[in-house]
């Protein structure tokens, strides 16, 4: 057989030769601001690669991106993954402290950054010496401004010659992202080319993404996020029109996109599709085109899965991943039954699960039974990067901290986190049971369940509610009633008027915490 290496160039060397007039369309504000097909896609980020070698990197650098869902930003993924330079996407929406340590423990040599953000890279610089070149996208008109900073535009222009793409082993690394930290100190997980390549495959099955060239695909999931669930992979090895919506993901803008680009499968995390169908529901639009929309980030509520199905008159898949699997680790099937609900789906082939107890003991019954989940595959990761020790059991399994069944048929539903569990009294209370009870009234947008500390039984449930201004406590508790123990059940609850949530879409518990530490939360005892 042929020595052929699983990188992941050649995903859009085959969309620039099979696909070549299939459309990448960018928009901003609803609007497009450009529109090429896979082959000139192709042809822009292959002189990107010459002319970053122009500059002096060398295979293994690490090159950070603090940019939206554009044109450029993917032409950057494709012209430093070509020639074995290592691909760091930076969240924005991070502080400049944080950004500046996340760029110099990877070592980052350049910084390709969107025009909007410049402002915030002029307060980094100073503190990460190690950078370069800073190179700025998204504007065409923008000039060079002095001999480390550059427009992407004028570099290609003065140095973008063609290069061979792909002549490195197919374990060299490809991409470095940061975990959102919801739940402690972010880490970084290194992915390759090889891992890349098989978790792109895994989405493409039938049962999971499924993309076709038929497809029409917005991905409104930040490609600074766990490499956008690794579609600007899946979506030119499909010969799939893409639809990127810059940073504007409000309703107005990604419906009008939606509808006018023919929009056939979106993908997003909740808090996204609920200004999508708020939207919807002010103005009576429809999206008719619309085939599929998948859920990502967090679980979603009874209610709003209803509605989004109801509102949207398409199919929801639900999912469930993670930064350390790719992201992707299990979906709902796209031939489920409609308005089937509840679990994230079986997992689809390069991808194991193990459920196990608290000291990390296989269960002897792996279905029907609750335990702590446990994943295994090709793009699941074996080390934090930079980490001295595995992340693995003896098994090869990671320790994904979440909480899990896996029913008769091998749908996976995810329980809640480990380290979310609240100790009261000594015994154990699991805030997911109680926030998917209450999430599922129809007055409920968001809802989180925290441990506040308690002198008598150590800690207890405090209950905190993004919903209807007439909420009222009691009437929300009482959906808990012969639903949960008695002694679940909060005595104290906060209605907040926007819940906080990470970059990713979920509610970030440890910003939750904090902020009813220092009394920003207030808590009406019930």
């Amino acid at each position: 057989m042929q020595s052929f290496g699983l990188t992941v160039d050649k995903f859009l060397d085959h969309a620039g030769k099979w696909f070549g007039d299939h459309e990448v369309v960018w928009a901003e504000k609803g609007v497009p601001v450009a529109r090429f097909g896979y082959a000139d896609l192709r042809e822009r980020a292959n002189r990107l690669s010459g002319a970053l070698v122009a500059l002096g990197v060398q295979p293994g650098d690490r090159i950070g991106t603090l940019a939206w869902n554009t044109r450029d930003h993917l032409e950057v993924y494709y012209g430093v993954m070509g020639i074995g330079c290592v691909c760091h996407t930076l969240n924005p929406r991070l502080t400049p402290a944080q950004l500046a340590a996340m760029i110099n423990e990877a070592d980052d040599r350049i910084l390709a950054v969107a025009t909007d953000m410049m402002p915030l890279i002029a307060q980094i610089l100073p503190h990460c010496p190690g950078v370069r070149h800073v190179i700025e996208l998204d504007d065409d008109e923008a000039e060079p401004t002095n001999g480390a900073t550059w427009s992407k535009q004028a570099l290609v222009a003065a140095h973008g010659t063609p290069v061979n793409w792909g002549a490195f082993d197919e374990n060299a690394p490809a991409g470095l992202c940061y975990t959102s930290g919801t739940t402690g100190r972010p880490k970084g997980v290194l992915y390759t080319h090889r891992s890349n390549y098989l978790h792109t495959l895994r989405a493409l099955q039938a049962d999971v993404v499924g993309l076709t060239a038929r497809d029409v695909l917005l991905l409104a999931v930040p490609m600074f996020h766990a490499n956008g669930w690794g579609l600007p992979f899946a979506a030119p090895a499909a010969g799939t029109k893409l639809v990127l919506p810059g940073r504007h993901l409000d309703g107005a803008s990604l419906a009008q996109i939606m509808r006018d680009e023919a929009v056939t499968v979106a993908v997003g995390v909740q808090t996204v599709w609920l200004g999508l169908v708020d939207h919807l529901d002010r103005t009576g639009e429809d999206l008719p085109s619309l085939e599929r929309v998948i859920i990502g980030g967090s679980n979603c509520p009874d209610a709003l899965l209803d509605r989004l199905q109801t509102r949207l008159v398409a199919r929801v898949q639900t999912s469930w991943g993670m930064t350390e699997l790719s992201p992707i680790g299990t979906i709902s099937p796209a031939t489920a039954a409609p308005g089937s609900s509840g679990s994230a789906g079986p997992p689809p082939l390069g991808l194991d699960l193990k459920l196990t107890d608290v000291d990390g003991v296989g269960l002897p019954e792996q279905r029907g039974m609750q335990g702590h989940l446990k994943v295994r595959g090709a793009s699941v990761l074996d080390r934090y990067f930079d980490a001295d020790t595995v992340a693995l059991d003896d098994e090869g399994y990671f320790d994904t901290g979440d909480l899990a069944t896996i029913d008769s048929a091998g749908n996976l539903t995810i329980c809640g986190r480990a380290k979310d569990l609240i100790k009261s009294g000594g015994e154990w209370i699991n805030p997911a049971e109680i926030e998917a009870i209450i999430g599922a009234h129809a007055s409920v947008r968001h809802v989180a369940v925290i441990g506040r500390p308690d002198p008598r039984w150590g800690e207890r449930p405090l209950l905190v509610v993004e919903g209807e201004p007439s909420n009222d406590a009691r009437m929300l508790l009482d959906l808990l009633r012969g639903k949960v123990a008695d002694w679940w059940i909060p005595d104290r609850v906060a209605m907040v008027s926007m819940m906080p949530l990470a970059s990713t879409g979920k509610i970030d518990k440890t910003r939750l915490r904090t902020d009813y530490e220092q009394g920003l939360i207030v808590a009406e005892q019930v």
